[in-house]
């Protein structure tokens, strides 16, 4: 039984940090999706993360120029080319896109403009696209300050007819995998958690093949609410911590906290046998080295299988400046610490985002696997008990 989660003596935590919305000069969606001009300065500039022990060599360095008014230039850095990626138009993308409004279905590849949405849309066949689904509407009631997600305090109601119309579009969509997030909804008693238990339940009937994972809030600390959706027939449960434990007050919403999410993994863990539990981190945001690890040994105290570590990009200039473009090679470093570390998998690049195709191809032979051992165990135990009986 893994150790429970406490939250350190608050007289030897780090105070809170204030954290002022101002403008900034960083790059925005513009930039993310169009090539860097060829005529800037180049001045390179390191991580705040050591490298890795054997760095490639073919990172380049970033890129700066100058922009306003002749009398107050001001420097910024320009998109690395790592981080670019093109604007998606494939017919695929095209026709799932139209599907989803066809069936009024929100993601959240398009609702957090997520970077990698070309490459989990866009392929020849769309039975092996991967998109998001997005409970509970398109309307958050928190705040956190790294999130392009529309907010409200008093968002519209739920609609009832949801989990019956997501699992039947699901079920015609044919995939063999499915991502299922929501919103924060605390304007709801419950956070909204039997609506999406609701959900899971459904498509398990009309799909039971189908692999489901959901990614929840922390439905404000509620550890009923938790057991409740992780019960209800789901095969990964994913809640992030987005960032570390010093950076928390600074990224998320006041109403979110570092120890309250581990709190939510590790009661996800020992709800079910075999439940894979899974969280993504943002780099980029300031953290240190040290935080950093702090954080990984947090997470496999009450183990943690997956983890995923991603570049943290500022969706509008109302968010969050970028603290630090990490380059490929130390999310490569971080990759090979957390394997070393003992979880069971973890996606680390800059473009990586808590829904990774690639990962959830792995997760899903991981799940495949594990119900296969647990078959052949029973017809085992099964024939054990029929010769038993016949003796």
């Amino acid at each position: 039984m893994a150790p429970k989660v406490s939250e350190p003596n608050p007289s030897t935590r780090r105070p809170t940090t204030t954290f002022r919305d101002r403008l900034n000069a960083g790059p925005s969606l513009t930039d993310f999706v169009t090539s860097p001009p060829s005529a800037e300065t180049s001045a390179p500039t390191s991580s705040n993360l050591p490298p890795a022990t054997d760095p490639p060599t073919s990172d380049p360095p970033l890129r700066t120029a100058l922009v306003g008014p002749a009398n107050r230039k001001r420097e910024i850095t320009r998109l690395p080319s790592w981080l670019q990626t093109p604007i998606p138009s494939s017919p695929n993308y095209k026709r799932i896109k139209a599907d989803l409004r066809g069936l009024n279905l929100h993601t959240v590849c398009e609702e957090a403009r997520c970077p990698n949405i070309n490459e989990c849309w866009g392929g020849s066949d769309k039975s092996a696209a991967t998109a998001t689904i997005m409970l509970m509407g398109d309307t958050c009631t928190r705040g956190c300050r790294f999130c392009s997600v529309k907010t409200s305090r008093a968002p519209p109601p739920l609609d009832p007819h949801e989990p019956e119309h997501t699992a039947e579009a699901l079920k015609r969509w044919g995939l063999g995998y499915v991502v299922l997030t929501s919103v924060d909804r605390d304007d709801l008693a419950d956070g909204g958690a039997h609506h999406f238990a609701e959900t899971v339940r459904k498509i398990k009937d009309k799909a039971p093949g189908m692999l489901v994972e959901a990614l929840t809030g922390d439905y404000g600390g509620d550890l009923e609410m938790v057991d409740l959706v992780a019960g209800s027939g789901l095969d990964v449960y994913a809640h992030n911590v987005e960032t570390v434990e010093a950076l928390t007050p600074m990224v998320r919403d006041r109403r979110a906290g570092f120890w309250q999410s581990l709190r939510v993994l590790e009661r996800a863990k020992g709800l079910a046998e075999g439940m894979i539990t899974k969280t993504s981190v943002m780099l980029g945001l300031g953290e240190t080295e040290e935080q950093v690890w702090e954080m990984l040994r947090e997470l496999r105290k009450i183990n943690t299988d997956v983890v995923t570590f991603g570049q943290y990009m500022q969706p509008t200039k109302r968010h969050m400046p970028v603290h630090t473009y990490v380059t490929p090679a130390v999310f490569e470093t971080w990759r090979q610490r957390a394997l070393d570390m003992g979880f069971l998998y973890c996606a680390s690049g800059p473009l990586v985002r808590s829904s990774y195709k690639a990962g959830e191809a792995f997760i899903e032979n991981v799940i495949k696997k594990r119900k296969g051992r647990r078959d052949v165990t029973m017809v085992e135990d099964l024939r054990e008990a029929s010769r038993g009986a016949s003796i």
